[in-house]
């Protein structure tokens, strides 16, 4: 029996988030599928017989990700090599993975992870774009580049998130500290891309995180409200909203 590091890359419009639920079972019940339900199909077919893949996080449904990292203890005599393959023959087209290795036994993705880093994506456009918008958000009005990036920075430091995203379950603190956040024009004026890392996110912070920014960036919001609500940890004059899962992307858990 050995411990294995798996590196996950998924659309996460075919799943109902990454966390396998009481309530969710895999897609042959005809019920809602998830990345973990889907893997764990995956990995029964080669004989584990284990309760529960250990991952790096969770990510909401329809988000995506290119790095999620997921762990499973399996009797597997051959290659590590053969293993990643055997599972993209058994895994659906949305989800493959990209990497397999040995781990050390007491690896935890999630206890031993050092950063996380999202992506997300969003454009400016008055007409729809039906292949962007699968993994990007459009926006309207138009966005004022110069106050997006002068928002990003404010939100470096250790601070407490609470008026961006909630706590898991049992645990109150809010309190996170992002190590980068900045803003790309990918495209002038139309498509723009924003990266952010972390110690570890609240619930749906990034998401949060983007859709006041864009406010921000709209004129709905000030820069200044965004530093009060950092500093007091409170919803306070900020709008109320989240940004849509699909722009959203896991790019990187470090370690």
């Amino acid at each position: 029996m050995a411990r294995y590091k798996l590196i996950l890359a998924y659309d996460g419009s075919a799943f109902a988030g990454s966390q396998r639920q009481a309530s969710t079972a895999r897609s042959r019940t005809g019920r809602r599928r998830t990345v973990q339900g889907d893997l764990e199909d995956a990995l029964h077919s080669l004989g584990w017989q284990g309760r529960s893949v250990i991952m790096a996080g969770r990510t909401d449904s329809g988000a995506n990700a290119s790095g999620q990292v997921a762990a499973v203890d399996l009797d597997w005599p051959h290659k590590v090599a053969s293993l990643r393959d055997a599972l993209n023959a058994r895994l659906p087209f949305e989800m493959v993975v990209r990497e397999a290795e040995l781990a050390e036994p007491k690896f935890h993705p999630r206890f031993d992870a050092k950063s996380r880093s999202y992506r997300y994506l969003l454009f400016c456009a008055n007409l729809r774009d039906p292949l962007r918008e699968r993994t990007a958000w459009r926006v309207r009005p138009e966005l004022d580049a110069g106050l997006l990036a002068q928002t990003a920075p404010v939100f470096i430091g250790r601070r407490d998130f609470g008026a961006f995203g909630s706590a898991p379950a049992g645990i109150g603190n809010t309190v996170r500290t992002v190590l980068r956040a900045g803003w790309t024009e990918v495209q002038p004026g139309s498509l723009w891309q924003f990266d952010v890392t972390a110690d570890a996110f609240l619930f749906r912070m990034v998401r949060r995180m983007v859709f006041v920014q864009v406010a921000v960036a709209q004129g709905r919001c000030s820069r200044d409200a965004v530093l009060k609500a950092l500093d007091r940890g409170s919803t306070g004059k900020l709008p109320a909203g989240l940004a849509p899962a699909h722009g959203l992307e896991l790019m990187r858990v470090d370690y």
